[in-house]
């Protein structure tokens, strides 16, 4: 998700640490449920693992919901947050649940064609199918435990009311299209959080980073050069 992204962000000179959530990728499979705790927790082991002090966090969907948390729970750790395609609020809680119901009993592939179509526009997916496939596999693959475990985080994730209690100088980024984090919840978060702006990127659903990455790598680069 974050793949062109990193090679920008490595030749601008930063280091560069990209993880998987827990249950997700190469990373192991603990049986859930797991809370935003739990994720943003492993994020400071990690930082702590690399002897690293303070980041700037890149969060997207899930991973902006952690770095929420982390902003509010480890101000210490974080030099600045950007925050791509994603909520302080994403519910019904119970939406979240059936979720993880149907992905522990029919698996991730019941699930991965739909979430490609929230993931990218109607134009990006036409323009590039082979692409949309392999991001369809990805999701397919992912271990149904580690799907559903992440969907109990954010059904029962609690951020919106420490969210003007965030310091760190926060960009949030939206896509216009994107039915699943729309530019709407963008501004919920940059209405509590002092100082935050919000940019809207047309056209761009919810993996703007991936369908908009020279746009989004200009917009991080900026912040993370203002912030440093």
């Amino acid at each position: 998700m974050w793949a062109p992204q990193v090679t920008a962000l490595a030749e601008a000179g930063y280091r560069v640490i990209r993880y998987d959530h827990r249950g997700h990728g190469r990373s192991p499979v603990p049986v859930g449920p797991y809370s935003l705790a739990d994720l943003g927790g492993d994020v400071i082991a990690l930082l702590d693992r690399l002897d690293v002090a303070r980041a700037h966090v890149v969060g997207l969907s899930l991973g902006g919901m952690v770095g929420m948390w982390l902003a509010e729970h480890a101000p210490d750790r974080v030099d600045s947050l950007t925050l791509c395609c994603t909520s302080a609020e994403l519910g019904p809680p119970s939406g979240w649940a059936a979720r993880a119901r149907i992905v522990r009993a029919e698996g991730t592939p019941a699930i991965a064609a739909a979430a490609v179509q929230r993931w990218f526009t109607p134009q990006w997916r036409a323009a590039d199918p082979e692409r949309t496939r392999a991001y369809e596999r990805m999701i397919a693959a992912t271990p149904a435990e580690g799907y559903a475990s992440c969907c109990a985080a954010i059904e029962t994730m609690d951020i919106a009311a420490g969210l003007s209690r965030i310091a760190a100088p926060t960009l949030v980024i939206a896509g216009a299209e994107d039915p699943a984090t729309p530019p709407s919840h963008g501004a919920n978060i940059v209405a509590e959080i002092p100082g935050s702006r919000l940019e809207i990127i047309s056209p761009g659903a919810h993996l703007a980073s991936v369908e908009r990455p020279d746009l989004v790598n200009e917009l991080i680069l900026q912040h993370l050069k203002d912030n440093s």
